[in-house]
């Protein structure tokens, strides 16, 4: 014989003990539990958002001091700031399109090579067995083990060891070659965004690989078998059918190497010395001072808010990729 809980009395005590899950059977969602777990999740979202709002407020302000008081509500609405740092960014004579067009050029176009790679060599891994794939895979993942700027030494080496010289009339190029005098340096592939972008390449490889790889494992390998059946060739099946199930997973290593290398800062701050091939994080870097007071603080906001866009942008541009599950539901079983 069965009992059931006896209904309690008290209003208020009905009311907090309300079910709030909409469901009739299952784990049953209090109204008190509702409304603490609703709490917890305003805290977490005001200690987010409170960085956020409070760098887009200071970037509205035009005076330059550093602001005593934590404001999140602009008390003026000045765009002096933005049209500042888009009319002049920094004191060396680089434009605010030319900083733009090179840290797009690094972030777009090492994610794209890297996705490229990653993507034929996770699909190499997941589907083909050949000799010494388990070693290969276990190097792939090392690189993963050690700090990005513990790489920076060895890279800084590897790529200031290529350089163009013209040896007056000829021109060699080391290692290869060399002058048997010496002569002007034209080009050095440490001192580049070709240089930087291909050791931020060498950094964003493993985790690529090994992100798409564990993808690539759950496509079902009945709809490759299906098509071969069919008459299709490897190279339809890989971009006809494997690439088109990827997409969500290829847009989510596709975001999150654009966001790493948009913002990387370390790498090209080492590499490169030209101001003409600076990026809009380090000229972000540059607008510090030795002093606080001798910050332009609304301009570095709005500095700030700037670099920060893209990211913004190109998640919105890929949300439904990102969340989307092209798989569901392909093989029914």
């Amino acid at each position: 014989m069965t009992t059931t809980p006896e209904t309690p009395q008290n209003p208020l005590v009905r009311l907090l003990n309300m079910n709030t899950s909409n469901e009739v059977g299952g784990r049953n969602l209090p109204l008190w539990r509702q409304i603490m777990l609703q709490i917890l999740t305003l805290i977490i979202t005001l200690e987010v958002m409170f960085p956020i709002m409070y760098v887009v407020t200071l970037s509205f302000s035009s005076k330059t001091t550093r602001p005593s008081t934590l404001q999140i509500i602009p008390k003026e609405f000045s765009l002096i700031a933005y049209q500042q740092v888009l009319d002049r960014p920094t004191a060396n004579p680089v434009t605010f399109l030319e900083l733009l067009r090179n840290s797009f050029l690094l972030s777009f176009g090492v994610g794209a090579v890297a996705l490229l790679i990653a993507v034929t060599a996770a699909y190499a891994f997941s589907r083909f067995h050949f000799k010494m794939r388990q070693v290969l895979m276990v190097m792939v993942f090392i690189p993963l083990l050690m700090p990005a700027v513990g790489l920076s030494t060895p890279l800084y080496l590897l790529m200031n060891g290529f350089r163009i010289f013209d040896c007056g009339g000829s021109i060699a190029f080391e290692p290869f070659f060399s002058c048997s005098s010496s002569g002007s340096l034209i080009f050095n592939l440490r001192d580049s965004l070709l240089g930087v972008g291909t050791a931020m390449i060498a950094g964003a490889l493993p985790f690529a690989v090994w992100n798409l790889k564990g993808y690539l494992d759950t496509i079902p390998h009945e709809l490759e078998e299906a098509a071969a059946i069919d008459g299709a060739s490897p190279n339809q099946i890989f971009f006809l059918i494997v690439l088109p199930l990827a997409i969500p997973q290829l847009a989510v290593t596709f975001f999150l190497g654009f966001m790493g290398h948009w913002q990387e800062f370390a790498l090209p701050w080492l590499f490169l010395t030209k101001p003409g091939d600076y990026t809009l994080s380090m000229t972000l870097y540059n607008m510090t001072g030795q002093y606080a007071n001798a910050i332009p603080w609304n301009r570095f906001a709005a500095m700030a808010v700037i670099v920060a866009l893209p990211v913004a942008i190109t998640y919105i541009a890929l949300q439904k990729y990102i969340t989307g599950g092209l798989t569901t539901g392909a093989v029914k079983g």
